[in-house]
C-alpha cells in the first residue's frame, strides 16, 4: 500500500477553521477528495490518511462522515483536546468508526508548552499509551525540550511527530533541533513525518536542497523504518505544488536507499503505525 500520511480536507462554510481567512487566498476554498484524486493517481498512492485541520470535534464528525463513502480515505486522525474531562468519551464515540485510526494533539498552539508536562496532560496520553493508541504529535522545534520531557515520562507512547517538529528551515538553523530530534528518535515507538517542510522554508524562493539536511538528519535518526511521507495538501500549496513536494523528497533520499526502504516510507510505515 502506497499513501500520502498527511493530508487535509476542508469545507470552508463549515466555519470552524479559524486560520484559513481570504487573505489566504490559496487555501481559502474547499478541498475535498475529488480535488486530490488527480495527485494520487500521479504518484501511484492508494490512498492517505486524513488529519484533522480545525480544533473542533465538529470537524472530526465531518472528515469522518467524509471518508464512509470514499475508498482513498484509508484513516483519519482526529481531533482531541486533553484537557477536555471528556477527553476519553469523545474518543470512544469516534472510535466506533472504522475508519478512526488515531488522534492528534495541537502542542503547537499553546502558549506554554511546559503545560504537556503536568500531570492531567501526562495522564491522558499515558491512558492512550497502555492501549496503543496511534497519536500525532504537533509541535514547532521549540517545543521539542518539553516533548522529549514528555516522551520520558510516557515511555510507551505510540506517537508520530508531525512535519519533522517544524524546524527554522527559512534561516537554515539545525541545532538545538537537531539534537533534539535525536533525542526523541531515541524512542523506539515514536515515528517522524516527513511533511509540512516547504512552509517552513521561504515561500516564494526555497529550494530543494534547502531541505536536505534536515530530511537526511530525520532520516538517520529515525532510520527508514519510522519514518512517513506526508504531502501537508493543500497546506503545501503556500510554498509548493504537489509534485513539488514529493519531488524534493526524493532528491534528498540518500543514494543508498533501497526500493524496500522507500516503499517504507511511502506507504508501509504509515500502515502499520495506523493499523490499517
Amino acid at each position: 500500500m502506497r499513501l500520502d500520511a498527511h493530508q487535509h480536507y476542508w469545507a470552508i462554510k463549515r466555519g470552524d477553521y479559524g486560520w484559513i481567512t481570504p487573505e489566504l487566498p490559496k487555501l481559502y476554498r474547499d478541498f475535498l477528495p475529488e480535488h486530490l484524486a488527480a495527485h494520487l493517481q500521479r504518484h501511484r498512492l492508494d490512498g492517505s490518511i486524513v488529519v484533522q485541520a480545525a480544533p473542533t470535534l465538529a470537524e472530526t464528525e465531518f472528515l469522518l462522515e467524509l471518508a464512509k463513502d470514499e475508498p482513498t480515505i484509508k484513516g483519519v486522525v482526529a481531533w482531541l483536546d486533553l484537557t477536555d474531562p471528556l477527553y476519553r468519551e469523545h474518543y470512544e464515540r469516534f472510535a466506533r468508526h472504522p475508519k478512526l485510526v488515531g488522534f492528534r494533539t495541537m502542542i503547537q498552539e499553546m502558549p506554554d508548552a511546559s503545560r504537556i508536562l503536568e500531570e492531567d496532560f501526562v495522564k491522558a496520553l499515558a491512558y492512550f499509551a497502555e492501549a496503543g493508541t496511534p497519536v500525532d504529535l504537533l509541535l514547532t522545534s521549540r517545543q521539542l525540550e518539553p516533548a522529549v520531557k514528555l516522551l520520558e515520562l510516557v515511555p510507551g507512547l505510540h506517537a508520530v511527530i508531525d512535519h519533522i517538529a517544524k524546524p527554522p528551515i527559512a534561516t537554515g538553523e539545525l541545532e538545538p533541533w537537531k539534537s533534539l530530534l535525536e533525542q526523541a528518535a531515541a524512542h523506539s515507538n515514536i515515528y517522524c513525518k516527513l511533511s509540512g517542510m516547504v512552509t517552513e522554508a521561504d515561500h516564494e524562493r526555497w529550494k530543494p536542497e534547502q531541505l536536505t539536511a534536515y530530511i537526511r538528519h530525520a532520516l538517520e535518526v529515525f532510520g527508514p523504518q519510522r519514518v512517513m511521507f506526508g504531502s501537508d495538501w493543500p497546506v503545501c500549496l503556500l510554498a509548493a505544488e504537489y509534485d513539488e513536494v514529493v519531488e524534493a523528497l526524493e532528491q534528498a533520499l540518500p543514494a543508498t536507499w533501497t526500493e524496500h526502504d522507500r516503499e517504507r516510507l511511502f506507504g508501509q510505515n504509515a500502515k502499520e503505525f495506523y493499523r490499517l
